[in-house]
């Protein structure tokens, strides 16, 4: 993969509705493959997205958004928590790129943590791969099973 990850400014309102229309369409298929109706971040609205307190990645290729990852940091733990992949933009490296570029960019942390749909098995693989373990599996409100993925600094 040969795009730019840089920091996304949602102060832009053309990079929030990108960034809003990329993040519908990623978890919608996520909410399909794990039997969801719908998920949380498909209902969100520009202001909530713009106030959520997150730092967001993107990477851009011609000007096109094609993935994007939030997270916050408090002390030496980076919490994790979108990680969205335009769906025509799957299995091109989109989301490997971000998380190297997370890695990168957060290097002092010695505690990484990241929830998605327990059935997710492209997620649960792709942070597995990256030295991440299940640590919490529960049932999240609209009856959804969720599990929590953890794994100690650095790769």
């Amino acid at each position: 993969m040969s795009a730019v990850v840089a920091e996304l400014d949602l102060g832009d309102d053309a990079t929030l509705e990108r960034l809003l229309a990329l993040q519908r369409a990623s978890y919608a298929v996520e909410a399909e493959l794990i039997g969801a109706p719908e998920l949380p971040p498909m209902r969100e609205t520009a202001a909530q997205l713009r106030g959520c307190g997150e730092t967001f990645l993107g990477v851009c290729d011609g000007g096109e958004l094609l993935g994007a990852i939030s997270f916050r940091r408090a002390g030496g733990t980076v919490d994790i928590h979108r990680l969205v992949v335009d769906p025509g933009a799957f299995r091109r490296g989109v989301a490997t790129a971000l998380l190297d570029a997370l890695e990168a960019r957060e290097t002092g942390a010695t505690h990484w943590t990241v929830g998605t749909g327990a059935a997710n098995a492209p997620a649960r693989a792709l942070y597995q791969r990256r030295g991440f373990t299940a640590t919490e599996e529960r049932v999240v409100p609209g009856g959804i099973r969720w599990v929590r993925l953890d794994r100690k600094g650095a790769r």
